[in-house]
């Protein structure tokens, strides 16, 4: 039999950075201690990769390896703002692993090879290439967690985040065979057709969904499947925490999407069941938890929780405006978790470490422009006015609202309002608490200018949050 070959184009951003992974690896190797090679070229790998996007999108559905991998509208916008978180990530983080001797080559080549897991996942149309996707970022980001060895921290929630996620990867696994069983297909869109002409066991499929949402429940982080990340959060270097709680946030989002939308639409009264428990007890334990929180990365930890909960009340919905408004969800959380760790990272120093509550007291008094900064970003997560996260949660809560969850509704809206209790609480601490430290903030010009930028984006999307909104629908609309 000849081997047809397939059309390369829509891979291209993937083959491309997966190339200069390679290459970032071997620079690291010949250029001794100069360190910044590697950086420079990660960060022209993510400016090409955006380039390659763009130039090879059509606008419209376009897939290559016998139907595995697709391109479309959706996976190009969701690609390009991982590209910038990535980028975003990394200006963060540079200061930071320079102080803690961890700007290395490998960082930046893990980096790489978790943005083309993330790249795969998001344009992935196949259970294996999901999977495989998914296993690319994983094995990535433990290598991250545990890239500083001498600190014992680090080395025990690499090893947490390492089991747990194994046993993650073998529920999915497990529902997606019940599902290739009961169907005889892996490929999402004709699993879908099989499905919706009465083929397979029903009894077969709900064991599938099960063990499939239980897979995805623990990608994203949702009750009960959370217990991974406050000690993950907690226990990596701020920089790697910082990752993991930004860019494979939209690579999970793309991932729950596709099968859920592309491969188990007919199913939709099955998951919506699941999705509401998870969803509700995402915000109550996220919320209620993060407010006994005295280490800032542990509290924001409980907070991606109930945010995540958040995440889901747009999908249950099953509706385009309900997935579109989860796609801009996600997206406005991602802006506001970089402003937010980057924060933390930008205000620790040498044998200091900014992660407690306490070390934002009176930094009004120390820096009055960053401690407005900071002061949008929590306001932005609490979903206070005109901030974009007043948008992000009314967006969800409106999808819900409309597909009859009239009761989650009003349950997220009272856990929102607990929410914002330790949120407000860190601009108490900032404007009107005495300052512990007197030390004099010194930030590096680019990454003030990128936080600037950050606190400015979080106002101005709110000011004007129908562009990106507008995106989402059409992304959306225009793949599923």
């Amino acid at each position: 039999m000849a081997f047809a070959m397939p059309n390369l184009t829509p891979a291209l951003p993937e083959i491309f950075v997966l190339t200069m992974a390679c290459v970032v690896l071997m620079a690291d190797l010949f250029s001794g201690k100069n360190r910044f090679v590697a950086y420079v070229l990660t960060q022209i790998t993510l400016l090409g990769a955006a380039w390659l996007t763009v130039g090879t999108s059509i606008g419209q559905v376009a897939l290559t390896f016998n139907g595995m991998f697709v391109d479309d509208v959706m996976s190009d916008v969701l690609k390009l703002m991982t590209y910038i978180a990535v980028s975003a990530v990394l200006v963060y983080s540079r200061a930071y692993l320079l102080m803690h001797q961890l700007f290395r080559g490998e960082f930046f080549a893990l980096s790489l090879f978790a943005l083309l897991g993330m790249m795969v996942m998001i344009s992935a149309n196949h259970f294996l290439t999901l999977y495989m996707g998914l296993e690319l970022l994983s094995l990535a980001l433990y290598s991250l967690v545990a890239l500083h060895r001498d600190s014992a921290v680090a080395t025990e929630a690499a090893m947490k985040y390492f089991v747990l996620g194994a046993l993650a990867s073998g529920l999915l696994l497990y529902g997606m065979s019940m599902i290739y069983g009961a169907t005889g297909h892996l490929e999402l869109d004709k699993v879908a057709t099989a499905i919706q002409h009465g083929g397979g066991n029903r009894t077969i499929l709900i064991f599938g969904l099960v063990f499939l949402v239980a897979g995805m429940a623990f990608k994203l982080g949702v009750v009960p499947f959370h217990m991974w990340i406050p000690d993950v959060y907690q226990g990596a270097p701020t920089a790697v925490t910082l990752f993991i709680g930004s860019a494979p946030k939209i690579a999970a989002f793309a991932f729950v999407l596709r099968i859920l939308a592309s491969g188990l639409p007919t199913m939709s009264a099955d998951w919506q069941g699941m999705l509401i428990i998870m969803a509700l007890l995402s915000m109550a334990i996220g919320n209620i938890t993060a407010i006994a929180q005295t280490n800032i990365k542990r509290m924001l930890a409980y907070s991606t929780i109930s945010h995540m909960g958040f995440l889901l009340l747009g999908l249950l919905s099953a509706s385009q405006a309900g997935y579109s408004a989860s796609m801009f969800y996600v997206l406005v959380y991602v802006l506001m978790s970089l402003g937010g760790f980057g924060m933390i990272m930008l205000l620790s120093r040498q044998g200091f470490e900014a992660d407690q509550l306490d070390d934002f007291k009176g930094l009004n008094q120390r820096s009055p422009w960053h401690a407005f900064v900071m002061l949008l970003l929590m306001f932005s997560m609490a979903g206070v006015p005109p901030t974009v996260g007043f948008y992000a949660k009314f967006s969800v809560l409106q999808a819900a609202l409309q597909a009859g969850f009239v009761w989650l509704v009003v349950a997220a809206v009272l856990f929102s309002v607990i929410g914002a209790f330790y949120y407000l609480r860190i601009v108490k601490l900032m404007y009107f608490d005495a300052p512990v430290d007197e030390t004099r903030i010194q930030l590096q010009p680019d990454a003030n200018l990128l936080l600037s930028m950050n606190g400015m984006g979080v106002l101005a999307l709110g000011l004007l949050p129908q562009p990106l909104m507008a995106l989402c629908l059409y992304s959306i609309q225009h793949s599923l």
